[in-house]
C-alpha cells in the first residue's frame, strides 16, 4: 500500500459533495425555478444524481481515448483530471469544460487528490504501467472503482495485490484491453461454439523483450514534474524517450524499458494473451509451468495448465492466435458479451451500477498478465520454472522469486 504518511488530508472547502450540494441548492430554492428538462433526467438525459461521477488519472495518448469516451456518456458526469504534464491536464480541463460548457472541472498533479474526494465515484488510469497498481490499490482503498488500462501489472507479485484490494473493499476493477473481446472473435467463437473439438493448445507472436535505457539526461520541460512521472521507478535523468507515451517499442517509448514496462511482452501482449486465454477459457487460471526452448539459437516457451492445456509463445511455424484442437464437432457454450452499451467502457459503467464483475475483471487481467511475466522470467534466465499458484511463488528457485517483484522508491511501497 502507499505510505499514507505522504498522503494529502482532505480539504473539505473544497471537495463538497456533489449530492450535498444538490440538496443544499433545493432547500435554498424558494420561488418558482425553471430547470431544464436535462437536468431532470427528462428527454432520454440522465438526471445528475443518477450519474456516476468520474475523474481521470494519466490523460496522454490512451488516456485521451479514455477520458473521450467516458466524457460522451450521458450517463457520466466528469470532473477532473491529473496528470503530471501541466499541458495535458490543462487540455484535458479544457475539453471537459467545453463539453458541459462550465468551468468545473478541476486539475490536478498529484492522484492522491483525486482519491480524497468524496463526490467521485470512479476513476480510469492510463498512465505508465510502472504506477498501476499503486493507484489501482489506492481507489479501492479510498472507495472508487476504476478501469486501469492494460497491461494492469509490471511484476507477479503485484496482480495478487490488486485483485486483494478489490475483493476486500468490494470494488469494481476493470482491466483495459478492447481489444479482447473487439478483434478476438473469429478466434474465441470457434473454440467457444466447439469447431474446434477439444483445445489443446494455442500461439501468440508478439515481442520485442524490455530494454535497459541508457539514455543521457536533458533538461526537463517546464511544466513536467518528472520526479512524480518516475514515481516508484528507480531515478533516471530526464530524457524524452524515456517518457514518450509513443506506441511504437523501439526504444523510443517508456512501453520499450524494462523500469516502466515489460517491452512488447506485456503491452501487445496483454492484448494477445487477453484473446488467448479468452479463446481456450483459462482465464480463471495460472499456468503451473513454463518451459524454455532453444532450438538452434531459435528460442521459444510454452505455460501449461493445470487442465493441460498449453499456450506457447513465438512457437516455430505457428501463427498468432492459431489454435490446436481435435477439430472433431465438441460441445457449444455461449460466449460472454460486455454489460450495458458502448463497449469495454459501457461494460464498466453498468457494472459500476450493478456491481457485477466486468467483463475484464482485474482477475482475468492479472491472470493473462501473470502469462506474460513469467514467460519474460523464463526467457531472461534461459531455463524452465515451475509456478507455485497458490504460494506466489517459483517452486525451489531463489534465483527467479527474486524477479517475482522490483524494489520500489519511497514513498511508492505496496
Amino acid at each position: 500500500m502507499a505510505n499514507q504518511k505522504s498522503k494529502p488530508t482532505k480539504d473539505h472547502s473544497r471537495f463538497h459533495g456533489r449530492r450535498t450540494f444538490l440538496k443544499a441548492t433545493a432547500a435554498s430554492v424558494v420561488l418558482p425555478y425553471l430547470i431544464p428538462a436535462s437536468a431532470m433526467g427528462k428527454d432520454g438525459n440522465t438526471a445528475p444524481s443518477n450519474r456516476i461521477v468520474m475523474a481521470g488519472i494519466g490523460i496522454g495518448n490512451m488516456g485521451r481515448g479514455d477520458l473521450g469516451s467516458f466524457l460522451g456518456r450521458g450517463d457520466v458526469q466528469y470532473v477532473a483530471v491529473c496528470d503530471v504534464r501541466k499541458g495535458a491536464r490543462n487540455g484535458a480541463m479544457n475539453r471537459v469544460n467545453e463539453k458541459y460548457s462550465n468551468k468545473d472541472c478541476k486539475v490536478y498533479n498529484d492522484f492522491r487528490e483525486i482519491m480524497v474526494r468524496d463526490d467521485i465515484d470512479a476513476v480510469h488510469c492510463a498512465t505508465p504501467d510502472h504506477w498501476h497498481a499503486i493507484i489501482v490499490i489506492e481507489a479501492c482503498r479510498n472507495g472508487k472503482d476504476i478501469y486501469c488500462q492494460k497491461p494492469e501489472t509490471k511484476t507477479l507479485r503485484e496482480g495478487k495485490l490488486m485483485i486483494g484490494a478489490a475483493r476486500r473493499y468490494s470494488r469494481v476493477v476493470s482491466g483495459g484491453s478492447q481489444r479482447v473481446l473487439g478483434d478476438y472473435r473469429k478466434t474465441v467463437d470457434p473454440c467457444w461454439n466447439g469447431d474446434k473439438g477439444i483445445i489443446k493448445s494455442i500461439n501468440v507472436n508478439v515481442g520485442p523483450l524490455p530494454m535497459d535505457c541508457n539514455k543521457k539526461g536533458e533538461p526537463i520541460p517546464e511544466g513536467f514534474d518528472w520526479d512524480r512521472w518516475l514515481g516508484p521507478a528507480p531515478w533516471a535523468p530526464y530524457h524524452p524517450h524515456r517518457c514518450s507515451g509513443s506506441y511504437s517499442i523501439n526504444g523510443e517509448s517508456w512501453r520499450s524499458f524494462r523500469d516502466y514496462s515489460g517491452g512488447g511482452m506485456t503491452d501487445w501482449g496483454a492484448h494477445h494473451f487477453g484473446g488467448a486465454t479468452f479463446a481456450i477459457d483459462v482465464r480463471e487460471l495460472e499456468p503451473e509451468e513454463v518451459i524454455f526452448h532453444n532450438e538452434n539459437g531459435r528460442k521459444f516457451a510454452t505455460c501449461r495448465y493445470p487442465n493441460g492445456r498449453l499456450i506457447h509463445h513465438n512457437y516455430p511455424d505457428r501463427g498468432n492466435l492459431e489454435v490446436e484442437g481435435t477439430n472433431e464437432k465438441g460441445p457449444s457454450k455461449p460466449v460472454p458479451r460486455y454489460a450495458g452499451s458502448g463497449g469495454i467502457y459501457g461494460d464498466f459503467i453498468d457494472c459500476v451500477k450493478t456491481r457485477r464483475r466486468p467483463f475484464r475483471d482485474i482477475e482475468y487481467a492479472v491472470h493473462t498478465t501473470t502469462v506474460c511475466h513469467l514467460f519474460l522470467i523464463a526467457y531472461e534466465l534461459e531455463r524452465s520454472l515451475k509456478w507455485d499458484t497458490v504460494k506466489q511463488q517459483f517452486v525451489n528457485d531463489d534465483e527467479a522469486n527474486r524477479l517475482v517483484d522490483v524494489a520500489r522508491r519511497e514513498p511508492w511501497v505496496i
